[in-house]
């Protein structure tokens, strides 16, 4: 079953490599999306897929980042089937 969760993540994410983490972690799952900066210091990832390959892409983020992450929104939504691959989003909104 396809899942869409969206995540906000604060504390100090950008400037250490953090969405080329979530790339590297997406690239070796069959997930669509984007991972980009956002102008208030955030880093926005919207990701859809199995469950599983979600999963395992939050848990990787979780784990490889935690020492940079000191809060997470996460929100679940309908998947949408808008993209066509996952990228990085450059250029903070």
């Amino acid at each position: 079953m396809k899942i869409r969760t969206h995540v906000y993540y604060s504390g100090q994410v950008q400037g250490v490599g953090f969405r080329y983490t979530v790339a590297r972690l997406a690239r070796g799952q069959a997930v669509t999306g984007f991972v980009r900066n956002l102008r208030d210091g955030r880093v926005e990832l919207v990701v859809e897929g199995e469950q599983a390959d979600v999963g395992q892409i939050l848990d990787g983020v979780d784990r490889i980042m935690a020492g940079y992450i000191h809060n997470r929104l996460v929100e679940a939504e309908q998947p949408t089937g808008e993209f066509s691959g996952f990228e990085v989003a450059f250029g903070a909104i």
